[in-house]
């Protein structure tokens, strides 16, 4: 019974951890620019074709292909921050109508360039490492292992470093950062281009341990969305922890019942706590 529950929440946290680089992305871009980007889910299933079409077809090492994703949907990020988001910054229905454009494009786009049937990235690491009597996939270890050092890394910018600072004073006042000599436009594009590559990360470790698909971004989005809400829309530590509750509801609840009642479940959890404290977890005014 305990392997069963440790199993559980192994394989929640590898997929928590997933969750987590999403709605970082998520979080930023909406600290920074205000709006919330519908789009995001798209950039994490364009960033694992890259991965896909990279390690497949140009046989590229897995860990170099990400970080080539990492790139180019961090790149096309910024690009879509300066023509498209930078235009409706801070206003949210302009800003919603247009990611909904963006991700219908996207798809379609996808499904003419890619075909509608899945595709598959070869297991990177194949094989499992045993710890008693549970099984630890390689693939989904792999997924935390990444999870926390690209968290821990963004946290370090945030923190310690000038542009950091710089994204903190923009997302608490932008206009006030500006006073203070602060190019908001050049934080917002880079907020951006970051939070794609994360995506875009995210897709291709999903990638490693599932399948693709033109539509995959739609789970992702939604994951993403439930994410930022619980954890309070915004706040980058409540992406984490909210990634990680609903990692471990998506690991442990399917052990009893399925995955639609683990779906179900974490959706009761964010309501409860939204009951609580309306702004999420660590949502802030």
């Amino acid at each position: 019974m305990w392997d069963g529950v440790l199993q559980g929440i192994f394989n929640g946290l590898a997929s928590g951890w997933i969750y987590v680089l999403v709605a970082l992305g998520l979080a930023l871009v909406f600290s920074i620019l205000g709006i919330l980007q519908f789009a995001h889910g798209e950039i994490y299933m364009l960033g694992a074709y890259v991965v896909y079409y990279a390690c497949v077809v140009g046989h590229i090492p897995f860990l170099l292909a990400l970080l080539i994703s990492a790139l180019v949907m961090g790149v096309g990020g910024i690009i879509l921050e300066r023509v498209m988001f930078r235009r409706i910054r801070g206003e949210m229905e302009p800003a919603i109508l247009a990611a909904i454009g963006l991700t219908l494009l996207f798809q379609t786009v996808a499904v003419i360039a890619f075909g509608g049937y899945t595709k598959f990235i070869p297991s990177v690491f194949p094989g499992v490492v045993k710890l008693g009597g549970v099984r630890l996939s390689k693939d989904r270890l792999f997924a935390v292992i990444m999870g926390l050092v690209l968290t821990s890394a963004l946290f370090l910018v945030i923190k310690k470093t000038k542009v950091g600072k710089a994204m903190l004073a923009v997302s608490h006042d932008p206009e006030a950062a500006a006073l203070q000599g602060i190019n908001v436009n050049r934080i917002s594009s880079l907020s951006m281009g970051i939070g794609s590559a994360l995506a875009a990360i995210a897709g291709g470790l999903m990638g490693s341990i599932l399948q693709l698909a033109p539509h995959m971004g739609t789970f992702a989005i939604t994951k993403g969305i439930a994410v930022i809400i619980l954890g309070g829309i915004g706040s980058i530590s409540g992406a984490v922890l909210g990634g990680l509750i609903l990692g471990l509801v998506d690991g442990l609840i399917p052990l009893y019942s399925s995955g639609t009642m683990a779906a179900i479940v974490g959706f009761c959890v964010i309501i409860l706590v939204l009951l609580v404290r309306p702004k999420g977890l660590l949502g802030h005014d």
